[in-house]
């Protein structure tokens, strides 16, 4: 899962830090914001909504991914120039012994790594570069696909939150107006707790799921991203091409900051 996230805990602590502080600053009675009727009305609306709406397992790993938002992705800018790297360091051996070579060279790398290990194996059996385009291109989009399911369902619940706020808020209205000719004293809080339930679906909605559908999203598409620059570089293995070639095409993808250097490396 990888370690802790500090920019991510940091933007949680501060977005929340900075709303219950304005709360405390605000107010003696702050107790009042914390009810638990209008927490279950908006998230087990919203959660209710949402089983309606779409698949229990798919509902059940956008809810897990929640809590992963918290964790740094695996994938950073130094780690596509090492890929870059290594598909150079196999280039040689592919130059020098044919792909059959690349089978023992990649034996380490592929370990649990599957997109890896499926394009190494193709190479090896001698496909060519364009069938190993096609084939590792739809690879790569379906399983983005399948992995941007729970990002939908996130951005469905954002949307859902504070329409069940509203709910809630309209709940609370209709029992204040329905006491109303019994305690006309009692129609300002009952009109403060029937707000809290708007307040907390739009909380829910732009504090927690969107931020984590947001977030979720953009390192799918670091992953679609690591993964073209690997699949282009299983093509021109799978062609033949020099290693100097295989340099210069897969820097193309990258930031010129970090761009592989043969000669570079070489020297060290």
């Amino acid at each position: 899962m990888g370690d802790m996230s500090i920019a991510t805990l940091l933007g949680i602590i501060a977005a929340f830090g900075l709303f219950f502080g304005a709360i405390v600053l605000s107010t003696d009675h702050y107790i009042i914001f914390f009810h638990i009727p209008s927490f279950v009305m908006v998230f087990g609306g919203t959660l209710a909504a949402t089983f309606i709406s779409y698949e229990p397992r798919y509902v059940m790993l956008s809810l897990k991914l929640i809590g992963r938002v918290l964790f740094t992705p695996k994938i950073g800018r130094n780690i596509l120039k090492a890929e870059v790297g290594r598909i150079i360091r196999w280039a040689y051996v592919v130059q020098k012994a044919g792909p059959p070579a690349l089978e023992k060279e990649a034996e380490n790398a592929v370990k649990g790594d599957r997109f890896l290990r499926f394009g190494v194996e193709m190479v090896i059996s001698g496909y060519s570069g364009a069938d190993v385009r096609e084939i590792l291109t739809n690879q790569i989009e379906s399983t983005f696909g399948r992995n941007t399911v729970q990002v939908t369902i996130l951005k469905a619940m954002a949307g859902t939150s504070p329409a069940f706020g509203m709910i809630g808020t309209l709940v609370g209205l209709v029992i204040m107006l329905d006491k109303m000719g019994e305690d006309p004293t009692a129609l300002g809080p009952g009109l403060a707790v029937a707000l809290l339930t708007t307040l907390y679906g739009v909380i829910f909605a732009r504090l927690i799921y969107l931020p984590a559908a947001n977030k979720i999203m953009q390192r799918e598409q670091i992953v679609r991203f690591r993964n073209y620059l690997i699949a282009e570089g299983l093509v021109l293995l799978a062609d033949r091409k020099s290693p100097r070639f295989i340099q210069d095409k897969m820097n193309s993808f990258l930031d010129p900051s970090i761009h592989f250097n043969i000669d570079t490396a070489r020297r060290k």
